[in-house]
């Protein structure tokens, strides 16, 4: 089966995300300072979110590029992926209406948690498919990047009851920490062609 309808698949759904999270930021009812001010929660967490999503969307592609053919087991893995991705919106709206209360954080934080298990699933699914001497399988190695994500997700579910700042200084942290380009992937198929 060809990748190209998964791509574009994957590629529709998560701009209907970003659409959906844009849309949930209302224009202010005033043309003061206090008017922004009050739109600064919501107007973070959608900052906080795009960029997750920015990085989803990046790094998928990387992932697809390693795809010579597609299984039931990869459009399955794909499909779980985008089920979390497609909550982001709900727990970003949340989040900033409440002005990052403890609760909506914690779920905040499962979300990311249970994105970033799926993003793993959907990468060894690829692995298993292609071998273990796969473009992605010898890039990733072990993918300890994505391993310590997810364990910093699920620091930051409790300790959003805690320490809700901490919480979400641990998802902005892993924020930045994708956005440091992962080049494992592009070199290793540049190094295949």
């Amino acid at each position: 089966m060809n990748k190209t309808r998964l791509e574009a698949f994957s590629d529709g759904v998560i701009a209907i995300i970003i659409t959906i999270m844009v849309l949930e930021l209302k224009i202010p009812h005033g043309a003061d300072l206090q008017s922004l001010k009050n739109l600064a929660p919501k107007f973070i967490s959608y900052v906080i979110s795009f960029i997750y999503i920015a990085i989803y969307w990046n790094n998928h592609h990387h992932l697809l590029h390693t795809v010579k053919h597609v299984t039931g087991s990869i459009l399955w893995s794909n499909t779980h992926l985008l089920f979390w991705l497609s909550l982001v919106p709900l727990v970003t709206a949340w989040a900033g209406e409440n002005h990052f209360a403890k609760l909506p954080v914690a779920a905040y934080s499962v979300i990311l948690m249970m994105a970033g298990v799926a993003y793993f699933i959907l990468s060894k699914t690829i692995i298993s498919v292609h071998g273990k001497d796969s473009v992605l399988s010898s890039a990733i190695g072990k993918d300890v990047k994505g391993i310590i994500s997810i364990i910093g997700y699920a620091i930051a579910v409790p300790l959003a009851f805690v320490f809700t700042t901490a919480s979400i200084l641990i998802i902005v942290a892993i924020a930045f920490f994708w956005l440091i380009p992962d080049r494992r992937i592009e070199n290793r198929i540049n190094e295949n062609e």
